[in-house]
């Protein structure tokens, strides 16, 4: 089984689509450790703020049938893909991590690079797994948060409890 870590942002209707991307979630794949949720400004559009997060499970899945997977969740969550990169979203599920493999396979790539570029990511990430090592910076998470520079990238924690997302 391999321990992935996934990020979860949302800016339609955000605390509805965060808290069924976490049962989903819990649904396929059991057990989930979940990080603090941090509401952010979008980046690269104007748009309503989001609500990012970062859940870690296991899985047997295989990174691209596993990337296939959250598609779906997304897509039964009202995501339209085919516009803007940037752009307002209902759900935005991402593998950035997948145990420490280096992967490249077509337009998936492990581990993700918007850890190192987006405070949104990594804050979180550093959060639930911040003792897990990069696998090609080879240094942690916490580290990378805290070298970080967020200034131009503030977020703001927002309590959510997910104890009955099942």
């Amino acid at each position: 089984m391999a321990n992935v870590y996934v990020s979860i942002g949302s800016n339609i209707e955000p605390e509805k689509h965060v808290r069924a991307a976490v049962s989903a979630l819990r649904r396929r794949y059991g057990s989930l450790a979940v990080s603090p949720v941090y509401r952010s400004e979008s980046v690269g559009f104007d748009g309503d703020d989001f609500l990012n997060m970062v859940v870690g499970f296991h899985t047997g899945l295989e990174p691209l049938p596993l990337a296939e997977a959250l598609r779906e969740v997304e897509r039964l969550n009202g995501r339209v893909r085919g516009g803007a990169r940037f752009a307002a979203r209902t759900l935005d599920l991402d593998i950035l991590t997948y145990d420490d493999r280096v992967v490249q396979q077509g337009r998936l790539a492990l581990p993700r690079d918007e850890i190192t570029r987006y405070a949104f990511v990594l804050r979180p990430l550093a959060d639930l797994a911040g003792d897990q090592i990069h696998p090609v910076l080879g240094v942690s998470y916490a580290v990378l948060w805290e070298r970080f520079d967020a200034s131009a990238q503030p977020m703001h924690r927002v309590e959510m409890d997910f104890d009955d997302c099942v």
